[in-house]
């Protein structure tokens, strides 16, 4: 189980309330931790996202567009 930090922080409840609805949650605790996972989430993929792009420009996919180059 991931460590967890006690904190007390003042939220806007239409937010809190809108992200319960995205994220399928129930509770504010479950919400906020949806939330702060599907940004970090959200961080990990555009990077991901970044690298692939860069790899395209460097041309290290072309080998993909013959078959005969990748398929028995």
């Amino acid at each position: 189980m991931p460590k967890m930090s006690n904190l007390y922080v003042e939220v806007d409840d239409e937010a809190l309330s809108e992200a319960a609805s995205i994220l399928g949650t129930k509770t504010k605790k479950d919400t906020v931790n949806a939330a702060l996972l599907e940004v970090a989430k959200r961080r990990r993929r555009l990077k991901a996202l970044e690298a692939l792009t860069a790899m395209a420009e460097r041309g290290d996919f072309e080998i993909l567009k013959d078959k005969a180059n990748y398929r028995r």
